[in-house]
């Protein structure tokens, strides 16, 4: 069956949009296969606005890759783990209740098995948060239900990090009935100079 060059151009089209839907939906399936990144990335938190009216607070949040690995751009995950006073307490001292149940969260995709709102960050430029770069942000709206004075908001972030390619075997040479003695005399030359190790030589010589 003959296939012209629009039909074809089409099918992988709808292949690398099928990977993409996949790969979103294998990241963003389940928290619990995400590592907690704390120690090799931050959340950066800029005010953006505030309604006085409704006491809504507007931010951007983005993540700081601050370790030397590549963070895999699908996975990355802000958790708003809690909210702070002035004294730094998270908790008020006569209820015994989070001062984040004092907020309303808007427009989170979804919570935590613990109850915690969590907001996932837009995609870059390429399908990695490179070493020590930031991502784009996040929007984060929060409105101060009880007029709380001052306040701050933390967030951890949970993410993957990026896996380095596994590198290839050595591929057999091959050989025939005139040259097999002088790949065998070359690969043993090899193994005594520590440049192959005696298995990789084996390999080598494998028909």
């Amino acid at each position: 069956m003959r296939y012209t060059m629009r039909t074809v151009t089409t099918i992988l089209a709808a292949v690398a949009i099928l990977a993409g839907l996949l790969t979103v939906e294998l990241y963003a399936a389940s928290l619990d296969q995400l590592s907690d990144l704390t120690g090799k990335a931050i959340a950066i938190v800029t005010l953006k606005g505030r309604d006085n009216f409704t006491s809504e607070y507007r931010y951007d949040v983005s993540i700081r890759n601050t370790s030397g690995d590549p963070l895999i751009g699908d996975s990355l995950v802000l958790v708003l783990d809690k909210i702070t006073n002035i004294a730094g307490e998270d908790h008020e001292a006569l209820k015994n209740e989070t001062l984040l149940h004092r907020f309303e969260v808007l427009d989170q995709d979804g919570e935590t098995e613990d109850g915690k709102p969590f907001f996932r960050i837009p995609g870059g430029s390429g399908p990695d948060l490179a070493p020590y770069s930031e991502s784009r942000p996040a929007a984060v709206r929060l409105r101060n239900k009880d007029y709380l004075a001052v306040f701050t908001p933390s967030f951890r972030v949970l993410g993957l990090k990026r896996q380095p390619p596994k590198p290839k075997a050595p591929e057999p040479l091959r050989q025939t009935g005139d040259n097999k003695a002088a790949i065998n005399k070359l690969i043993q030359l090899l193994i005594k100079k520590g440049l192959i190790t005696e298995e990789e030589g084996n390999v080598m010589l494998q028909p």
